[in-house]
């Protein structure tokens, strides 16, 4: 077998997957950074970048520079992999109430609003009815 060679990491790919998989398109995070979109492209496909526009990127994509030179696909889709089997076991565990409780009580709570503004608007007519007994009684 002939030996391995080192494999130097492709900066501009990791940039580029990292912009898409955060569904940003070039001509967005060119203008975000202010460069254009050719240049960005151009970044996007060099193996290695300098430091300065590394960072300069690395803001834009809202990501941190060793984020970017770190950045592994296949541990990234397991780790989506992962978040997402944990939140359908956790959500399969963890209901707090019961959605039809909740319904009753809310329609409870609602009998009793109405009770309420039901009682208000009888004083308001008795109200109403003892001034017009006044009003009738002077003349």
């Amino acid at each position: 077998m002939p030996p391995k060679t080192a494999v130097i990491p492709h900066i501009g790919r990791k940039i580029e997957r990292i912009r898409t998989l955060k569904g940003i398109k070039q001509e967005i995070l060119a203008a975000k950074v202010g460069m254009s979109q050719s240049a960005l492209s151009k970044i996007e496909k060099s193996a290695t970048i300098d430091d300065a526009k590394l960072k300069i990127i690395a803001d834009g994509l809202e990501v941190s520079v060793e984020a970017i030179e770190n950045f592994n696909e296949d541990a990234a889709i397991n780790n989506v992999q992962n978040n997402y089997d944990s939140a359908v076991v956790n959500s399969q565990i963890n209901y707090q109430y019961n959605p039809v409780d909740k319904l009753v009580e809310v329609f409870e709570e609602n009998k009793k609003l109405y009770e309420r503004l039901l009682a208000s608007e009888r004083q308001k007519v008795e109200l109403l009815e003892a001034m017009l007994k006044k009003s009738s009684d002077k003349k």
